[in-house]
């Protein structure tokens, strides 16, 4: 019976599924500190992470030690938005 995988190893197969495994999780890594980076506002770490790819190690460090701990951040930046996209401007409080 002929093996499906060629000349791939058993030992092969397990570095190419950590290798998959290892990228899934530093792009997982790597969405949450951006994300966190952008809502709070600090662009330079914003722009580093994004730059540099230090395979998980620098988004890791800034989401333990660096990212906003107060989510109110977060929060109130939503809150604005949402009251600046309800809340009529004077231009358009007056009658034409």
């Amino acid at each position: 019976m002929m093996n499906i995988f060629g000349p791939i190893s058993g030992f092969s197969f397990a570095l190419i599924f950590l290798f998959i495994t290892l990228v899934i999780a530093v792009i997982v890594l790597k969405y949450y500190a951006l994300w966190y980076s952008a809502r709070g506002n600090q662009r330079m770490w914003f722009i580093i992470m994004l730059v540099v790819n230090t395979i998980g190690i620098l988004e890791i460090i800034y989401l333990i030690w660096f990212r906003p701990k107060d989510d109110s951040v977060i929060q109130d930046t939503d809150k604005d938005t949402a009251t600046k996209a309800i809340t009529p401007s004077q231009d358009d409080s007056q009658p034409e």
